[in-house]
């Protein structure tokens, strides 16, 4: 019998000097996540002279790119010591995790287009990763490479924004009224979070900036009995049921995400439950949709291809898992490994019996 061809590498270990940066940038910006302040906050105070008044606002973009100000109130001495705090942290603020961002993106380090940055930061100054919310598709697969020591060879151009939170029952660290209590809104600003409760207009759960095809976001989350668009209320946005979306979610990890000189902290999920995950999808593809299905082979390839050789253990445990969640699953698995075969023959092997090992572990 011939044996099958090796696939092409997919994934190389980034530098010992970018690893290492990484790991510096991650704590460093975790901590300053803990801190944050309104010197954080992209936007900028503005004020406005009404009958000899005078009244401060908070302007800044929201993810349609309109701008939007949020009305905080008099020029008063809490104002005077918000407005003091932001000046005297800019002025403060060390640029450490800006040397190190550059110092891995000039290593190696995979980086995501700055369009697609600002979303990922936007989200974050809503305190949507701090409420458990999860960033997911390519630009998660681009950040586990980074968090992995490696950089992959391909599977990581996009214009797809992806996110999910793992349930209905999250709250968002907002105020829910901030944009009519004053009080409310300078006491998010003091947080660091943006003081507003709607990221975007529309009733679906997709995000289409007008005549851009370069930018989409799609809001996510876990299907149940109903598998409707929820809108999550705090902050006004739709989020859509996908099936096989928990076997994601259920265990995630946190890591940053670089753009050039800047880096914001993101959750994800584990990587080889997002490899797994990713292949019950793939099934569900259709065949129009086929670039979506190669780069999905390709993310999944990789992700085995180096789960396989550096942490075998993991792999395992999520086939196991996945491979106990019923028959409509395995199913799926078994249709999309035949795709997965076509372009990855080596690795699909070796993912195949790591399944059916897995397989039999569940049945005894």
């Amino acid at each position: 019998m011939p044996s099958r061809s090796p696939d092409a590498p997919l994934f190389e270990d980034l530098p010992l000097s970018a690893q290492t940066n990484f790991a510096e940038l991650v704590e460093q910006a975790q901590a300053r996540m803990v801190d944050r302040s309104v010197a954080d906050l992209t936007g900028s105070f503005n004020k406005k002279e009404v009958k000899g008044v005078t009244y401060w606002y908070w302007q800044f973009r929201d993810l349609a790119g309109a701008n939007r100000q949020i009305y905080l109130g008099p020029d008063d001495d809490r104002m005077r010591r918000l407005i003091e705090a932001r000046a005297q942290g800019k002025e403060s603020r060390h640029d450490g995790l800006s040397r190190l961002a550059a110092a891995c993106t000039s290593l190696g380090c995979l980086n995501v287009t700055p369009r697609h940055f600002k979303v990922i930061q936007r989200l974050s100054e809503h305190g949507f990763f701090r409420a458990g919310g999860v960033l997911i598709g390519t630009h998660a697969f681009i950040a586990m490479g980074n968090m992995l020591g490696v950089r992959w060879t391909g599977g990581w151009m996009t214009n797809d924004i992806d996110f999910a939170r793992a349930g209905k029952n999250i709250s968002l660290a907002l105020p829910t009224n901030a944009e009519s209590d004053v009080h409310d809104a300078i006491e998010s600003l003091e947080m660091g979070l943006l003081p507003v409760n709607s990221l975007a207009d529309g009733g679906g759960a997709t995000y289409l900036k007008p005549k851009d095809a370069e930018l989409r976001i799609d809001l996510l989350t876990v299907a149940g009995r109903d598998d409707a668009v929820y809108r999550h209320r705090p902050l006004n946005v739709a989020l859509q049921p996908l099936k096989f979306m928990e076997f994601s979610l259920e265990k995630t990890t946190q890591t940053v995400v670089i753009s050039g000189e800047q880096a914001v902290v993101v959750n994800l999920p584990a990587p080889t439950r997002y490899a797994l995950h990713k292949l019950v999808v793939m099934a569900e593809r259709e065949e129009a949709f086929r670039t979506k299905l190669i780069k999905d082979a390709s993310q999944i390839a990789a992700i085995v291809s180096y789960a396989s050789e550096r942490s075998p253990h993991a792999l395992e445990q999520a086939a196991v898992d996945i491979m106990a969640r019923g028959k409509g699953w395995r199913t799926r698995i078994e249709q999309a490994m035949t795709m997965l075969a076509v372009h990855y023959p080596e690795t699909a092997s070796r993912l195949s019996a790591v399944l059916k090992t897995a397989a039999r572990a569940g049945r005894a």
